[in-house]
């Protein structure tokens, strides 16, 4: 009896490692990074509109000075977008994962993301965050957790890829 509960828990491992590989969470990846490439285009382009969209209405923002609701970050970020949107700054970001867990409703990320500002004044700077970020499929993939970490370096950057 033991050495049969074994085999079955060893399958099970098995099956659950495998469901990655499926049809349907190959769809959930592609609409994941479709979501992602959503962020990185409101960015570029200062849509504060199509970017606030991304997150979910009670989502929240974990960062070093602690945990507050989207709508109090989006408010700080705002002149960003705007500045970018009438052509003061350029800005980018741009994901690597490190980790991709997901259903066909529920996901979390983590991994580290480069974000770029020019100024109108030609200054540029470059930051790397380590960030993990849950998110749940209502209506389209809405963001209710992000989480910015730490800084990380070019080199933990170019390491993913």
């Amino acid at each position: 009896m033991r050495t049969s509960r074994r085999f079955f828990w060893a399958v099970a491992v098995i099956l659950a490692s495998q469901a990655s590989f499926t049809p349907a969470a190959a769809q959930t990846a592609s609409e994941l990074d479709a979501y992602w490439a959503e962020v990185s285009r409101t960015v570029a382009e200062g849509d504060f509109e199509g970017y606030a969209a991304l997150y979910h209405d009670d989502a929240v923002l974990v960062a070093s000075a602690g945990s507050h609701p989207i709508a109090a970050a989006l408010a700080d970020w705002k002149q960003g977008f705007v500045d970018t949107k009438a052509g003061k700054n350029k800005s980018s970001v741009e994901f690597r994962f490190s980790r991709r867990l997901h259903d066909g409703t529920t996901a979390h990320e983590t991994g580290i993301f480069s974000f770029r500002l020019e100024t109108a004044a030609g200054d540029v700077t470059v930051g790397y965050t380590r960030f993990e970020a849950l998110l749940v499929k209502k209506d389209g993939w809405k963001m209710v957790m992000e989480h910015q970490q730490s800084q990380a370096t070019a080199e933990e950057w170019n390491a993913l890829h």
